[in-house]
């Protein structure tokens, strides 16, 4: 069994962008994203130096425009298709998507060390740190899990620009949330924030929260039910977006450690 295989959809989301088929072709496709994380995370160095003038508002600057190039992968959607024909998908990929998760991602971690005023040091602090380092291991278990449960191609919305190529995906978990890798990025988010111990670091995570419940309700969702009508629209009044609600905890942490 070839590596690739081995990661679910892997072959299929290679079958729409040439350059993963070779070792050469993957490094290229991502030496960009990897540079622009880096230009990020200086930029954030030398924020530091001066965080009484403008902590926070870079961070939402960049967050903002990080959901806003994103947005772009289903606006341009028809105009790349008519363009570009078989290449619309990896060129959406490469220049759209790889550059709008660089900078969320950039965010996402920027919250595990943002300075800032500190959260009061009282006798039950401790307990914040290590419920934050269970809410990252939560976090991440449930990414991994979307991932070797759903499949790389299904989760870069390959479906989006090929919708015959899309496949039902019909499992439990989307009956507790609708969005599971989302809420992934979110417990990673808050688990961090409480690990941080700065008032800054809640800050952001709570404006990280705002940012996805924009772009679900005005750009994915929006399609979503443009495509399946008012069978989605009263799915998102059932299920919510990325918190399991008390009586479905058990099947949550059913997916997390089964997959079922």
């Amino acid at each position: 069994m070839s590596k690739s295989s081995r990661l679910k959809g892997f072959d299929k989301l290679r079958e729409h962008i040439p350059a993963l088929q070779t070792p050469f072709g993957i490094l290229r496709t991502f030496f960009s994203p990897f540079l622009l994380a880096f230009l990020i995370y200086n930029f954030f160095a030398i924020e530091d130096s001066t965080w009484q003038l403008w902590l926070l508002d870079g961070e939402v600057v960049i967050g903002t425009l990080g959901f806003l190039i994103l947005s772009l992968f289903f606006r341009l959607k028809k105009d790349m298709l008519a363009r570009f024909g078989p290449r619309a998908f990896a060129l959406a990929f490469t220049r759209i998507v790889l550059p709008a998760l660089t900078i969320i991602f950039s965010i996402v971690a920027r919250i595990g060390y943002i300075p800032g005023p500190l959260i009061p040091r009282f006798g039950w602090y401790p307990v914040l740190p290590a419920l934050g380092w269970i809410m990252v291991a939560v976090g991440a278990a449930l990414w991994i899990r979307a991932v070797t449960t759903f499949g790389v191609d299904y989760l870069t919305m390959l479906y989006v620009y090929y919708p015959k190529e899309g496949r039902v995906v019909d499992h439990a978990i989307y009956g507790v949330i609708r969005h599971p890798v989302y809420a992934a990025a979110l417990w990673i988010s808050f688990g961090l924030a409480l690990v941080n111990g700065t008032w800054f670091g809640p800050v952001l995570a709570l404006f990280l929260l705002l940012g996805m419940w924009g772009w679900l309700r005005l750009v994915e969702e929006k399609e979503l039910i443009e495509r399946f009508g008012a069978s989605y629209a009263e799915y998102r009044k059932r299920v919510s977006a990325f918190w399991p609600r008390p009586r479905q905890i058990p099947a949550f942490f059913r997916f997390l450690f089964t997959g079922s």
